[in-house]
């Protein structure tokens, strides 16, 4: 017999983690936090049974679900974090659902399909004191960390204008579909379409790997690779909602996300910018396009992804390579003790299967 004290501890020892999603990312989502010495995996859900079965190959003691509504229902007092691996269109249904519920939620990027979601789940989070997380493993990188000391403690001065891209093509820009096939047995399409208008199935053009590029699943390759690259300079400038957002881009079809995008976006100038900041984004095969503000010492080339800020120039490579300073066309060396005062950082580390789970852990830990 334990006084209730005491059993109320030994039980927040241990977090229960329902998964929803469990394929291909979400696997990698479920091993990373399943490493935790806390977690306790107990219900896992996908409508892709054999997404399923393999996720369940390896937590057998886990109860199993298709649709994560039967899994709230049954499993509500079972259950103490729910983690969203998702397409993105079922990211903010589900974790509405789980936040109402008063469970933590940490879900994939980017956060929600639509910008209403955000602001929905940001409000039911705070009104519920709710831990909750979006991945972005890299935030908890060293290069990206020192990025931020280096952009805040002026190394560049008042930053002006930031570049972004990424040369991946998460757009369509073929036909239509037509027709329809026969849906695989081990898919539960209805569910896979969640609130998501009806549709008839195609194969290979949705699940389980092409719906990034489609308006009504998935964000396009800003919505992908972008979140991870603007985390950094957009959280070291202290930036909120731009002023103004325009493309550059194709007539939209109603279908796929043009494969080809320049967005330029204007915001309001806090501490670490000039009155107003210029940030544009290049995505799409051969990104981004030239410009003389992205021309780097030596003629060497730009790397397949990252940012770059100016007056004096910071370039943040993406991913696991130092910030480079650029100084009247130079490179420069910089001391990270003058930025990093607290000796906070630490030694740079470069290995990815060590450095991404933290992220996960920390959630946990929270």
């Amino acid at each position: 017999m334990l006084p209730s004290s005491v059993w109320a501890l030994i039980k927040k020892d241990r977090i229960r983690t329902a998964h929803i999603g469990v394929g291909n990312m979400g696997l990698e989502d479920l091993n990373a936090v399943a490493s935790h010495p806390s977690v306790v995996v107990t219900a896992l859900c996908d409508v892709d049974g054999k997404a399923l079965k393999a996720a369940q190959k390896q937590f057998p003691e886990a109860k199993v679900f298709t649709d994560y509504r039967k899994l709230f229902d049954q499993m509500e007092s079972a259950i103490d974090a729910v983690i969203i691996s998702t397409p993105d269109h079922t990211h903010a249904p589900a974790s509405i659902m789980a936040m109402n519920m008063g469970k933590p939620v940490y879900c994939q990027k980017p956060l929600t399909h639509h910008v209403t979601e955000a602001r929905a789940m940001k409000k039911l989070a705070a009104e519920k004191k709710l831990i909750t997380l979006m991945f972005i493993q890299v935030h908890s990188f060293y290069d990206y960390k020192l990025a931020s000391m280096l952009i805040r403690g002026g190394i560049i001065g008042k930053v002006k204008c930031v570049r972004a891209w990424s040369p991946k093509n998460w757009g369509y820009d073929g036909q239509l579909p037509t027709g329809s096939d026969p849906v695989p047995s081990h898919l539960d399409w209805n569910l896979w379409l969640g609130t998501s208008a009806e549709r008839p199935y195609k194969e290979d053009l949705y699940h389980p790997r092409n719906w990034r590029k489609l308006v009504d699943y998935g964000c396009g390759t800003l919505g992908d690779m972008g979140v991870h690259i603007f985390d950094t300079p957009y959280n070291a400038l202290d930036l909120d909602v731009p002023l103004t957002i325009k493309t550059r881009c194709r007539k939209p079809n109603g279908f796929g996300f043009p494969e080809h995008n320049t967005v330029t976006y204007k915001f309001p100038g806090p501490a670490y910018t000039a009155k107003s900041l210029k940030w544009v984004w290049y995505d799409g095969p051969l990104a981004p396009k030239s410009h003389r503000e992205l021309k780097l010492p030596d003629n060497d080339e730009l790397p397949d992804q990252g940012a770059i800020g100016e007056k004096g120039r910071l370039l943040l490579p993406h991913f696991m390579k130092l910030p480079n300073l650029i100084v009247k066309g130079k490179y420069e060396n910089y001391d990270i003790s003058k930025y990093d005062t607290a000796g906070e950082l630490g030694e740079p580390v470069r290995n990815y299967a060590q450095e991404s789970p933290k992220h996960y852990h920390q959630f946990i830990d929270a």
